[in-house]
């Protein structure tokens, strides 16, 4: 199918029940149906036998870690992965002929199905002042034009550098040099709107915002919590690693307002068992948890260790453990015993019996590990939460062990390896000092602007220049009207990509469309095929070469393109060898190894098979805490409070979506086809609010101070959602949440606590035909 020839899907909701059990053939259907509609069945299949492979391209999707070299599937991906890859391989091209025929305002009206189905991107183009159209510049055009906006703003920091984390290592070091040689630590990027609680959190805690666990750590845990997440979907590789867990005589607990398939039953189409036999069970408990009641229930948990402590002196808590590494244990206990059972049931909708039964399983385990993503960190009290789940943890000493940790589960393949490498508005300043040791210039000191007061900065006109690498930042970012007429104020934005995304449609003064090489395309320089690097989610660190030619003989790799601009900005004050980074990736890592703890002799040991293993000085018992040991926390409780007659609404993705951009209208594993305009409501509150299944109605979310957002014509669908909760998928739900919604101390957008109510209206015309 030709660009030309695509249509977005017609609205034309279908319902089934809910799948009980996740993959298995359908997952390997879908995934090849998706792949052979991008591309020939010869560059599918290159790309599908080299993704996550040792010498392969690692995989875009996600930052689930991959086995160990020879502990893996010749097939190591999963259907989003494989979907991911070849939309990124398509052999569809946007040329300049293509925005020779749409206006700006015409591709603003598009959806972000139809703008990531044109294709690739093939050169660069720029809208300037008062045009309707983009249109064709050269390169060393376009780097002019870029340097000459950054050498006119009155300050550096009217500047802001966002990078998605799907920026490789090498870029991502280059890029966070480049802002802070120009003089600014205006580097927001993706965590700042999902993870940043959960990097507050440990490190307040534990010292390092990093998980703890590795793959081996999970398959041999007593006991795993899942909680706020939804492998099936956002990580299905993690499904085999829970399978494991359970082969090895582990137990898995699922903390969830919906009921997810992945959770229930997992089939690995790679075995046998997983294709002919009904599979392996997931969840050995499920609890059905109100949104936001996640903190409450840690505090039961946390009350009931102590109780069993008080029954049998010394059996249950290590005492060891708190007494020789950690801080704050009275205090916190004291505390969390005033937490009441009637305020634990309200918050989370679960009863006693399901929470004790809860306690016996962590009674009867050594080793536990908590797994969570955003289900945790995306509510005000996000931060609390998670402080909680360590305080979980430190009580029997499940840090710092085999089999027991901490477990956050990023999103994009890279979004902890850009922090590592640098892209954070407070890097603090040891890794400062060690850029200026390095480099031979001073790094500002002051912290720079994260997503959300990046948006406010540009929407009062105190920046005015936006450079997006490798993102959607429209479409990321929560209060979208805000979002968009914040980016509209600014003199340039400009972004790097790799395909056309919503956040090309919304223009500075003076935009630019940046285009680039993708994971999977072969990136040569000077003649010398190039290689990157990625960090995962469990601090591994690892090579990816891309297997295709490229999209087009136009493209620029993010290194080159960052390279350049920067040597165009900064020319050789201060001196760094930008032309020699272009040319060889590795005197990049050479630099890193110098810079960041934990990568010396980067080249040697990434080129081996699997690459290598960061340190985590928490498995060593070790917490760069100001104390020097772990801190438990006093939380105070708290829960969402919801209104009569309304319902928290959390936004979250379909089962055919990778991060703002959906494939296909369509949600299997949830039971809903062909739409996205719905809205998930447990029948039991469409009852009690007099709406009937499958009406039509507005979402209006309700704040504070007494203003209302509204999401129009949404179809209401009957859901085993827990009670007073609602579900519905963004980034069309985004304009729900108001810019100033954030979670207390990380500033993470509230995405999972919007309190929302329905507000009826007619079926229209339109939207039956």
């Amino acid at each position: 199918m030709s660009s030309a020839e695509i249509e977005d899907p017609a609205d034309d909701l279908s319902v089934t029940p809910p799948k009980t059990w996740a993959t298995g053939l359908p997952a390997v259907t879908h995934a090849l149906e998706y792949s052979l509609g991008q591309t020939s069945l010869r560059r599918t299949a290159l790309t599908l036998l080299n993704i996550n492979q040792p010498k392969g391209i690692d995989c875009p999707g996600c930052a689930w870690p991959e086995p160990a070299p020879g502990k893996r599937h010749m097939n190591e991906y999963c259907e989003n992965g494989a979907k991911h890859i070849n939309d990124e391989a398509t052999s569809r091209r946007v040329t300049r002929d293509f925005f020779r025929e749409h206006s700006i305002a015409e591709l603003d009206t598009k959806s972000d199905y139809w703008l990531n189905q044109q294709g690739r991107l093939t050169e660069p183009m720029v809208k300037r002042p008062g045009a309707t159209h983009y249109e064709p510049i050269g390169w060393d055009d376009a780097f002019g034009l870029l340097a000459e906006e950054l050498k006119a703003l009155a300050s550096p920091d009217e500047a802001l550098f966002y990078v998605s984390g799907r920026l490789n290592n090498e870029a991502a070091f280059l890029l966070q040099l480049f802002a802070r040689a120009y003089g600014t630590n205006n580097l927001p990027d993706c965590s700042n709107m999902c993870h940043e609680s959960s990097g507050f959190a440990m490190t307040e805690t534990l010292g390092i915002g990093k998980g703890s666990v590795s793959l081996d750590d999970i398959h041999h845990s007593d006991l795993v919590f899942v909680v706020g997440q939804n492998p099936g979907t956002n990580h299905p590789r993690m499904l085999s690693a829970l399978e494991e867990t359970k082969r090895n005589g582990g137990r898995v607990i699922a903390v969830n307002t919906l009921p997810e398939a992945g959770l229930m039953r997992f089939k690995h189409p790679q075995r046998p068992r997983g294709v002919i036999g009904r599979g392996t069970p997931i969840a050995d408990q499920f609890l059905h948890i109100r949104a936001g009641g996640d903190l409450a229930l840690f505090q039961a948990l946390n009350r009931l260790l102590l109780e069993a402590e008080d029954a049998a002196p010394g059996t249950v808590l290590d005492h060891d453990f708190i007494e020789a590494h950690t801080i704050g244990s009275a205090d916190f206990a004291e505390h969390v015993r005033t937490v009441s059972w009637e305020h634990v049931l309200e918050a989370t909708g679960l009863t006693r019996e399901e929470i004790k039964r809860v306690h016996a399983q962590v009674l009867k385990s050594k080793k536990i590990i908590v797994c969570w993503a955003m289900g945790l960190t995306q509510h005000k009290h996000g931060v609390p939460t998670i402080r909680e789940i360590i305080n979980f943890l430190l009580l029997r000493g499940n840090i710092g062990r085999p089999g027991a940790g901490v477990c956050p589960v990023r999103g994009h393949s890279n979004v902890q390896g850009d922090r590592t490498m640098g892209v954070w508005e407070k890097m603090p300043q040891k890794f400062l000092d060690a850029l200026e040791k390095e480099f031979g210039f001073t790094p500002p000191a002051h912290h720079g602007l994260d997503a959300v007061n990046g948006i406010h900065a540009m929407y009062e006109g105190r920046a005015k220049f936006f450079l997006g690498v490798a993102g959607n930042f429209v479409r990321a970012t929560p209060d979208s009207a805000v979002t968009e007429e914040a980016m509209r104020k600014c003199r340039l934005t400009a972004h790097i990509s790799t395909k056309l995304n919503r956040s090309h449609t919304v223009c500075g003064d003076t935009a630019l469309i940046l285009p680039t090489l993708g994971r999977s395309d072969r990136d040569f320089q000077n003649g010398v095929e190039q290689f990157i690097t990625v960090e995962d989610s469990m601090s591994d660190v690892h090579a990816s070469r891309g297997k295709l030619p490229p999209a087009s003989p136009h493209l620029l790799s993010e290194v080159a393109i960052i390279s350049r601009l920067a040597h165009r900005t900064l020319g050789d004050e201060p001196f760094i060898p930008w032309e020699q980074f272009e040319g060889d990736y590795g005197t990049i890592r050479d630099r890193i190894s110098r810079v960041v703890p934990g990568f010396e002799d980067f080249n040697a040991r990434v080129a081996k098979p699997g690459g290598f293993h960061l340190p985590n000085p928490v498995n060593e018992r070790v917490f760069r805490t100001p104390s020097g040991k772990a801190v438990f926390t006093s939380n105070e409780f708290t829960m969402p409070h919801v209104p009569e007659g309304h319902l928290l609404l959390q936004t979250l993705r379909s089962h055919d979506q990778w991060n703002t951009v959906w494939y296909a209208p369509n949600d299997r594993y949830r039971g809903i086809h062909h739409a996205r305009r719905v809205v998930l409501v447990n029948p039991a509150d469409l009852a009690d609010l007099g709406i009937a299944d499958r009406s039509v109605v507005d979402l209006v979310s309700v704040w504070h101070d007494g203003t209302e957002r509204r999401a129009e014509h949404f179809e209401v669908v009957g859901y085993p959602a827990s009670r007073g909760s609602a579900a519905a998928y963004y980034p069309e739900t985004n304009v729900l949440v108001p810019l100033d919604s954030v979670a207390d101390f990380s500033n993470c957008p509230t995405s999972k606590g919007v309190v929302i109510r329905l507000e009826p209206r007619e079926r229209s015309a339109a939207w039956d035909a």
